[in-house]
């Protein structure tokens, strides 16, 4: 009996989970190769990729083991992490796609696996599969915060994801990162990208209207200040896709940087335009390109009718498989196609006659080992990088523990932000943002100033020593917590809690806003007192500008004294109600 190449690399994969095989090599090659090979379906296919965080380079990315679902989410997809996640999916333990959608075995799997992302590997992923199926056939959507989170991002203002997107072939984009530029470089970048940047929940203000800032605005009738939406036909079919950029921006991070523009959800005026496109513009799927988070995203779908696919990003889910929701007008189809560069999503649609009549979808790991470099894309990353080199090469210390960011509480490379904070401003406590961008760092690694950038790199990345009551951190506490775990989506904002250093506290995340947080307590074992001051140190303000040391440079100052990255202790709450949610794995506090 003959077998085919596919079916030949699936028994090697299979072989080697069973450890018939080496641990690397030839199984592990064969298992991500065959995640490549996409039989085509239907007339369109979307590409989606988003919160890729300026990650030119391949990187390591550990996915969450804490990430939990309160209200209607808890249970569903996206709080899903771990073995449950792999159970729920359907995927194989110790598969190539185990390792890309979970944390189990980090450290081993990403020794054997390999890196992940890099444009250059990606652009060789995304040729392929336009080629494939047809290049008239096919769009590349970026969900977004594509223009920060690197060294290179930040000296070039976004410029250097700007000229990598163009080369990259990105059609249509939205955003969210991308506002904490100045909003001429905004402007300036958006001129300068090849595709369409879309986005139909932004609106001038009054006061700037008023003020004659409106040269700019895409519609001076309704007040949009970018394009809502495009239309583009491809394969015998007309298919609209929707921008949808972060509604709480001005909220998360600095208003005056944008003072001009005013962002919300604004789902009321999307059921307007999806009415207006399907009424008047004859389409035949409707696609919304959206960095809401899922969980909004999830409930919009249900809101809102006459939208046939969200792909969504914001809150850095990686999804396998997307989530179908009931709405007034039939189904909504949800994807996340997770960040860093780590994987590309692929939706291939049968769209006729105004009918959504079927559908496949992949979410494709970019696993850089198994996919060469492009040319072109190389030289291009070389000439981005090259001015910046010696800073971003500077070795610092060695990571002592595998760090990494992503979950809902204190990471190890948090901890190290907040350990850095305290010493180095001799602050009894410290608070670091809970961003969900970052990457990770292998046990035993060098730690290079560009892995700190990669944790911090912002516009705003100025620190801050100041005295705060015990009363004050709690409602910081607090009022976070309820951003995150509010049961209705529309009143989150994704991210993760404040990190914290010097102290720990009981998190009950299933309470209302105000009895989440309790037994905040010093690492000394003295509990938090309310009406006591503390001198606190921190980063990121979004009110108004610090006046202290670039974070990043407190950072580097501590590792190049420590030599190696040792964390003492891990300040995580303890939680209450969480047990059994299948957002939460391998958890102590």
């Amino acid at each position: 009996m003959s077998i085919s190449r596919r079916e030949f690399a699936r028994l090697l994969g299979i072989a080697g989970m069973a450890g018939m095989l080496p641990a690397t090599g030839l199984a592990a090659r064969r298992q991500s190769e065959d995640l490549y090979q996409l039989p085509a379906f239907g007339n369109v296919r979307l590409l989606h990729i988003t919160d890729c965080h300026a990650q030119l380079q391949p990187v390591y990315f550990r996915e969450p083991n804490v990430n939990l679902g309160v209200g209607a989410a808890a249970g569903q997809p996206p709080h899903l992490v771990g073995e449950k996640l792999l159970r729920h999916f359907g995927i194989a333990p110790g598969s190539a796609e185990a390792h890309a959608f979970t944390y189990l075995d980090f450290n081993t799997a990403a020794e054997r696996y390999g890196k992940v992302g890099g444009f250059a590997h990606l652009k060789t992923l995304v040729d392929r599969l336009r080629d494939e199926f047809g290049r008239e056939k096919t769009l590349l959507l970026d969900g977004g915060d594509t223009w920060q989170g690197s060294g290179t991002s930040y000296k070039t203002r976004g410029m250097d994801m700007v000229e990598a997107s163009n080369l990259l072939g990105v059609d249509m984009m939205t955003g969210h990162w991308e506002f904490t530029y100045r909003q001429q470089e905004v402007l300036n970048n958006i001129d300068a990208f090849h595709g369409e940047f879309l986005a139909h929940n932004i609106f001038i203000t009054e006061d700037a209207l008023f003020e004659g800032a409106d040269e700019y605005i895409f519609d001076e009738d309704s007040g949009r200040v970018f394009k809502p939406y495009s239309i583009r036909e491809m394969g015998g079919a007309r298919v609209a896709v929707i921008g949808q950029a972060f509604p709480r921006t001005k909220i998360a991070n600095p208003a005056r940087f944008i003072p001009d523009w005013t962002f919300d959800i604004y789902d009321d005026e999307l059921q307007l335009l999806v009415d207006h496109i399907r009424g008047s513009e004859k389409v035949d799927a409707v696609v919304v390109l959206s960095h809401n988070g899922m969980d909004v995203d999830l409930a919009m779908a249900a809101r809102v009718s006459g939208i046939d696919v969200i792909l969504g990003g914001h809150t850095h889910d990686g999804m396998p498989k997307p989530s179908v929701v009931k709405n007034a007008g039939g189904q909504t189809l949800v994807c996340n196609a997770g960040s860093n560069g780590k994987f590309l999503g692929v939706l291939d649609m049968d769209v006729a006659n105004g009918r959504f009549k079927g559908f496949r979808y992949r979410l494709l790991p970019v696993f850089a080992e198994q996919l060469p470099a492009d040319p072109a894309m190389v030289k291009l990353i070389d000439q981005i990088r090259a001015p910046h080199l010696d800073w971003l090469n500077e070795e610092l210390a060695y990571a002592d523990e595998m760090l990494f960011r992503r979950g809902n509480f204190n990471g190890t490379f948090d901890q190290v932000i907040c350990d850095a904070l305290r010493e180095r401003n001799d602050a009894e406590i410290s608070l670091s943002p809970g961003f969900r961008w970052g990457t990770s760092v292998l046990e035993g690694q060098k730690i290079r100033m560009e892995h700190v950038l990669d944790q911090t790199c912002l516009t705003y990345p100025e620190t801050y020593v100041r005295e705060m009551s015990g009363a004050e951190l709690k409602l910081i506490l607090e009022d976070v917590a309820d951003n995150i775990f509010n049961p209705e989506p529309y009143l989150q904002s994704g991210g993760d809690m404040v990190r914290v250093g010097g102290f720990d506290y009981v998190c009950d995340p299933f309470q209302p806003i105000g009895q989440r947080i309790s037994d905040m307590t010093l690492d000394n074992g003295q509990p938090v007192d309310a009406a006591r001051t503390y001198k606190v140190s921190g980063w990121a303000t979004v009110g108004s500008q610090s006046d202290g040391a670039d974070i990043w440079d407190v950072v580097a100052d501590y590792l190049r004294d420590h030599k190696v990255a040792k964390i003492a202790k891990l300040n995580t709450p303890r939680l209450k109600g969480a047990a059994g949610n299948t957002g939460l794995a391998d958890y102590s506090a």
